[in-house]
């Protein structure tokens, strides 16, 4: 049998045209679906909560093969960076 592998992608997203929280939950809830829909990952946002205008999102995908998982999560940080009203800070992927 042949182990799981997991690829962790990390975004960390500045939203400059989002003026309160609501708004922030609101365009990050139709991102996070989209993205789970058309790439089967797992999205979550993860850290700065807080703050309107800063957003962390944790992807995950689990696949036996490592490149696979590693492929899928970058296609769906592609999309997120194509699709995201505002700018990517920074980004990572990580292969557990």
């Amino acid at each position: 049998m042949s182990a799981a592998r997991v690829a962790l992608g990390m975004m960390e997203l500045h939203l400059p045209d989002v003026d309160s929280l609501k708004g922030k939950r609101h365009v990050l809830k139709g991102l996070k679906e989209r993205v789970r829909a058309r790439f089967e990952v797992s999205v979550a946002e993860v850290d700065h909560q807080d703050m309107w205008q800063r957003a962390t999102l944790a992807l995950a995908y689990v696949s036996s093969d490592a490149r696979h998982a590693n492929e899928v999560v970058s296609k769906a940080m592609d999309f997120i960076e194509d699709h995201i009203q505002g700018m990517v800070l920074d980004t990572t992927v990580e292969i557990l």
